[in-house]
């Protein structure tokens, strides 16, 4: 196994692209139907590669990144739609915590219990999420992510002042397409942000092989019936700007 080899999952193709472009020593491995990007950046050997959507498909991705190429740690890097009204287009959410909002066993255990592991949600370790949550909130400090987008961009998808949560991240196979969706989530899991495909299912697989992770997702929309921010221009205009800008803090000494 490699000393140290980071995992750098994309939840767009889009978002994985900038990230591709600061590779040195570029190689690509394709396999079962994912291209894998080898190289380093900042000195650091890292695998890129598209996670795919849904919790299945994430989780085998993760899991090839474990069992193929070794990696010792996880970035996982996305957008998100967002269920609390503290947050706005292109605000950025580091998950504290992760919960899979449509595992539901119930009578044999509770709601959102992950069989046979006995947890309702999974944590980063603390002190990468600890080190990562800074490192990300200081592009807010610096007003690094306004400075990506032009003011075009910042009128067309009413961003102002991108700024960095803490907080729970809910995954699910499921779209949220309306504030009826969300209502019912939060009168469950009333300390969500933002909800996604992806996130807890690659945080299980984490967990269960002992490798550290952090999941970081860019707010792209309300997740209900009246967002007025186009999602394809939003991940190509914007998102993968903050990806990129995002992964070098991270990779940052």
């Amino acid at each position: 196994m490699v000393m140290n080899r980071i995992g750098i999952l994309g939840a767009m193709p889009e978002e994985i692209n900038g990230i591709v472009l600061l590779l040195k020593d570029r190689k690509e491995l394709v396999k079962g139907m994912r291209t894998y990007y080898l190289g380093t950046i900042n000195g650091v050997e890292v695998v890129v590669v598209f996670s795919r959507w849904g919790k299945v498909a994430s989780a085998t991705t993760v899991t090839h990144l474990m069992v193929e190429f070794g990696i010792t740690q996880l970035y996982f890097t996305g957008v998100a739609g967002s269920v609390s009204p503290d947050l706005a287009v292109g605000d950025i959410v580091v998950a504290s915590s992760l919960v899979q909002h449509d595992m539901d066993a119930r009578p044999i255990m509770k709601q959102f219990e992950i069989p046979l592991l006995g947890k309702t949600e999974l944590f980063p370790p603390k002190e990468l999420l600890e080190k990562s949550f800074h490192k990300v909130k200081k592009l807010e400090s610096a007003k690094e992510l306004l400075q990506l987008i032009s003011l075009k961009q910042r009128e067309m998808f009413f961003i102002s002042n991108p700024k960095v949560f803490l907080g729970k991240i809910a995954s699910g196979d499921k779209f949220f397409a309306n504030n009826g969706e969300k209502e019912n989530l939060l009168r469950l899991l009333p300390d969500v942000l933002c909800v996604e495909m992806e996130g807890a299912a690659v945080a299980q697989v984490c967990f269960e092989y002992g490798i550290p992770f952090v999941v970081i997702r860019t707010i792209s929309d309300a997740a209900n019936e009246s967002s007025s921010v186009d999602f394809k221009e939003f991940v190509g205009q914007v998102a993968s700007k903050f990806g990129v800008a995002i992964i070098q803090a991270l990779l940052k000494e």
